[in-house]
């Protein structure tokens, strides 16, 4: 049975990829505990960068530190948000409502504010441990997560050219989008899927012959 270390999941897929960059800026969806929260702040300190942490419950006495501000509100209220970003970000963590349409929303609505060469991350794109009979099993986590892990690659489908994109599968998952240039994102194109279209034909041959027969 795997153990889902939030703290192994952000220091080995996201820190450990960012920890090079300088002055790093970083907006963060999602704060609870302050787990992700503690480890930006940290490489904050090592690379004199700034965090902006968001969300709707308020933490802002979770933690005392000069390279950090909170502001308590939706993470799609781009019109409290933006203001507040001053330059362009590093690193983006989609933290906060985990719902395919509402984190494609968010991946749309911050974008412009990615630097080329900076990244989003999204936790939770892994339905593996919530499958049936699975040690996390749970029918409306594993078929959430899916759908976000879909909506993901239906962006990617229309923006080939314009992102990078790796999944880690750790635990409940994380997913980075790295921006490579700074064109606009396109709409989403909706991924057609053959996996069944043998299945079907076969379906269709079968009930033609028994019309055949009749």
């Amino acid at each position: 049975m795997e153990i889902d270390n939030f703290f192994d999941k952000i220091n080995n897929f996201i820190i450990k990829h960012e920890k090079n960059k300088k002055n790093i800026n970083i907006l963060e969806f999602g704060v609870r505990e302050g787990r992700s929260t503690r480890l930006f702040l940290e490489l904050c300190k090592n690379n004199r960068g700034k965090l902006l942490s968001v969300d709707i419950d308020d933490y802002s006495n979770l933690f005392n530190d000069n390279n950090w501000k909170f502001i308590k509100c939706r993470d799609d209220d781009s019109g409290q948000i933006k203001p507040l970003i001053k330059d362009k970000l590093d690193l983006i963590l989609i933290d906060s409502l985990h719902e395919p349409k509402h984190v494609s929303k968010l991946i749309y609505m911050y974008w412009e504010n990615l630097s080329v060469n900076g990244s989003m991350y999204i936790d939770d794109i892994s339905w593996l441990p919530y499958v049936k009979n699975n040690w996390r099993d749970h029918e409306y986590t594993e078929n959430i997560n899916r759908d976000t892990f879909n909506e993901i690659l239906n962006i990617k489908n229309a923006n080939w050219d314009n992102i990078k994109l790796c999944f880690d599968f750790n635990g409940s998952g994380m997913c980075r989008i790295e921006k490579v240039n700074n064109f606009n994102l396109n709409k989403k194109k909706l991924i057609i899927n053959r996996q069944n279209f043998l299945k079907k034909k076969i379906k269709q041959f079968y009930n033609y012959l028994n019309h055949l027969s009749k």
